[in-house]
């Protein structure tokens, strides 16, 4: 049963294991923070979301074993420009179907039978793109920034599209980007460029967004966060925020918390179960429990790059760059507006806050890393075998010694 249990978990066990500590602990807050949401939305039947939420990361480990077990590294790399124009179809049709319907925002694309946001799958497909066109420019600094070029263009037009309807997940991606091609070494010039640019499309967005037509939403709230991080949201009622209930939460949680489903304030919260649960964590299992959270999301990042100094090839540790640095992007994001170091923004904690199909998505992405720790598995064995053969070939027979 051991062996086959071996045969079927491929790649970093270590990484394995923050997977399930994460699912063990997201599956016990999720039932503890949906209890305003089970009331009024499931007739209170607090177990409801429990049920959901289990299934889909029954589900996401599923997608996980699958990826790991079945489909080959390079495939991915074969599959990268039609997965990006794929991506790019949904996020368009997404924002048409906002604007047909009149929906809040352009997040989410309905197809009747399914329901998902087109950014999860844009976080992996921008990404395997990226890899690509790096992996296959690096032979000198004239490649390297014809591969800029293209991999910017392509981040500037996804995350665009995206910041329709969500800035703060065009930002995360964005800055994942970046850092994919400050590892993939683009020169320096370019990249310190792009940064000034970015900050000057910032600073844009914010001056500008009093003068703009309601219709520019987003960038109206974009100043309108950050005016409340640094100033007080005035307009809150009862002068009462859901960042105010955040800090309320970790300050109530202490230093070891009121123990599982001990929360009060979640109560009062609209987003607990997703946004903020990392502050209702903190409520439950105090300081120490938002440490140890804390933790395995370093453990991740460790993992990560120690999967990528193992890779042999530039495509397979391009992809895991990404993929990490925006994963662990998030989940900081996530942490800091808890905590009020950052402007509220609309992430959730990576593999802890509810989810449906972003948890998929998500697993998927957590499935590439894996793959490529399995294969970098491979290719170490195979290049200790083949060290053991060129040792046999070489050593000399006994008897011609004695001769």
């Amino acid at each position: 049963m051991k062996n086959r249990l071996q045969d079927i978990i491929k790649g970093d066990r270590t990484l394995w294991v923050v997977l399930l500590v994460l699912s063990l602990a997201s599956i016990l807050i999720v039932y503890s923070a949906t209890g305003r949401l089970a009331y009024r939305e499931a007739d209170g039947h607090t177990a409801h979301y429990l049920l959901r939420h289990s299934f889909f990361i029954a589900l996401g480990f599923g997608v996980m074993l699958f990826l790991v077990n079945v489909v080959p590294v390079k495939f991915y790399s074969l599959i990268a420009p039609s997965l990006l124009v794929v991506t790019i179809i949904l996020l368009v049709l997404a924002f048409i179907q906002y604007r047909l319907t009149g929906k809040a925002t352009p997040r989410s694309l309905d197809l009747k039978f399914i329901s998902f946001q087109p950014a999860e799958l844009a976080k992996i497909s921008l990404v395997m793109f990226g890899a690509k066109m790096l992996a296959s420019r690096q032979k000198s600094k004239e490649e390297l920034s014809k591969a800029f070029w293209w991999v910017i263009g392509a981040s500037t037009l996804v995350c665009g599209i995206i910041s329709l309807g969500n800035i703060s997940t065009a930002g995360v991606i964005f800055m994942g980007m970046m850092g994919l091609m400050f590892v993939a070494r683009v020169p320096f010039k370019l990249m310190g460029l792009t940064v000034l640019g970015g900050v000057a499309l910032a600073l844009t967005m914010y001056f500008a967004a009093p003068i703009l037509p309601h219709s520019f939403g987003r960038i109206q709230t974009f100043k309108q966060r950050i005016d409340d991080h640094l100033f007080g949201d005035k307009d809150a009622e009862e002068g009462t925020t859901q960042a105010d209930y955040a800090k309320l939460a970790i300050f109530e949680g202490g230093l070891i918390g009121k123990g599982p489903g001990g929360s009060d304030v979640s109560n009062y919260m609209e987003a607990a179960y997703n946004d903020f649960i990392y502050a209702i964590f903190v409520e439950e299992y105090g300081v120490g429990g938002g440490i140890a959270i804390v933790l395995l999301y370093l453990i991740f990042l460790f993992r990560g790059v120690a999967i990528v100094r193992a890779s042999t090839r530039t495509f397979p540790a391009f992809l895991v760059t990404g993929l990490v640095l925006i994963y662990a992007i998030q989940a900081f994001v996530n942490m800091s507006v808890s905590t009020g170091l950052m402007p509220v923004t609309g992430q959730p904690l990576p593999w802890i806050s509810m989810g449906g199909t972003s948890l998929v998505f998500t697993a998927a992405g957590f499935g590439l890393i894996l793959s490529v720790s399995y294969l970098n598995k491979q290719n170490k064995l195979t290049e200790e075998e083949q060290s053991e053969t060129a040792v046999v070939v070489n050593v000399p027979d006994e008897d011609q010694e004695l001769k």
